[in-house]
């Protein structure tokens, strides 16, 4: 069986491809490039080019026999999304229609996409289940939310057997080493304060520090990249199996404050991480943790690497070895 994995060289995509490989079956990436690195697609063909390319995806799917699809391909820089909101719809939503359609016209029923905790928006309470308020507040978290609609109606209509992911905040690198976060811009925290302390940067920003939390720093769900890795391989076994449509949190449900993950980062490098205490960024609510309670029970997913320290120690070997 050939897993087309759109997206497949970008920081989740590939680790998803190392899965894949891992149980047996043959992943096939399709990735522009754009964000994604050629070295990081390792465990299958690759192939260059845009998923609203159709005459590339049909002859992909021809020559490569895929059974199933994997969907990673999006922009997903929330403050870009805001002053570019074209580009976000543009690439999110119409080239996934572009590949819907293909994939309806293929005969290829099963497809794993790569949604996220922004189609809630604002949280109206912590920890957020997926019976929660979908109320994206920005353009990002809106195209992920259109594309699951369609989702939902290509199912009714073409019988499209799909799975939308919703993760919290991925981090962490590959528990082997082999390939891990490399993102320009860089904006996740925990990179930016490992590099913070390896002494890439000159400090790191404290986005606000008046919050109502027991530290006063806001508070996120942290998921290891190999766990996201894993819950895609049983979504797709889910599919295989008869499901028809889910959708489903990823988070450990446990969350930590900003602060608590500097803590980490000292703890783990043995190094200071030099920071600076600014004001909040529009739009950080004060927390945001995931109930991903159903996800254990629809697809049997917990996650092995929920420890913060962990996490921490992955990236930070990761990004240690690429000085």
């Amino acid at each position: 069986m050939s897993i087309l994995i759109v997206g497949g060289a970008g920081y989740i995509g590939s680790q998803t491809a190392k899965a894949v490989a891992r149980a047996g079956l043959e992943p096939v990436v399709l990735d522009n490039l754009v964000y994604g690195h050629r070295w990081a697609a390792r465990w299958g063909p690759l192939v260059e080019g845009d998923i609203a390319d159709r005459a590339l995806v049909d002859r992909v799917f021809r020559e490569h026999r895929v059974t199933a699809v994997v969907h990673f391909a999006a922009y997903a820089y929330v403050g870009e999304s805001v002053v570019h909101p074209r580009k976000y719809f543009h690439n999110n939503v119409t080239g996934t229609l572009a590949l819907l359609d293909a994939m309806v016209d293929h005969g290829i029923r099963d497809i794993v996409f790569s949604s996220t905790c922004a189609t809630y928006g604002e949280p109206v309470k912590v920890p957020m289940a997926e019976d929660h308020p979908q109320k994206p507040i920005n353009p990002y978290g809106e195209s992920k939310l259109a594309v699951e609609r369609i989702l939902h109606w290509y199912e009714k209509a073409y019988a499209l057997r799909y799975a939308a992911l919703r993760y919290f905040n991925a981090a962490g690198a590959d528990p082997d080493g082999e390939i891990g976060e490399d993102h320009d811009p860089e904006t996740h925290l925990i990179p930016l304060a490992i590099g913070a302390a390896l002494g890439r940067a000159a400090e790191l920003k404290i986005f606000g520090t008046d919050y109502p939390t027991p530290d006063g720093t806001a508070i996120r769900d942290y998921i290891h990249v190999a766990d996201l890795a894993d819950a895609h391989l049983l979504a797709l076994g889910r599919l295989d199996q008869g499901d028809k449509a889910l959708a489903l949190n990823l988070g450990t449900g446990k969350g930590h404050s900003v602060r608590e993950v500097l803590a980490s980062v000292e703890k783990i490098s043995g190094a200071k991480v030099p920071r600076v205490e600014v004001g909040r960024r529009a739009g950080d609510p004060p927390a945001l943790v995931a109930d991903a309670s159903l996800a254990a029970q629809r697809l049997g997913w917990r996650p092995k690497y929920a420890a913060l320290d962990t996490i921490v120690e992955h990236a930070f070997r990761w990004q240690e070895a690429r000085r």
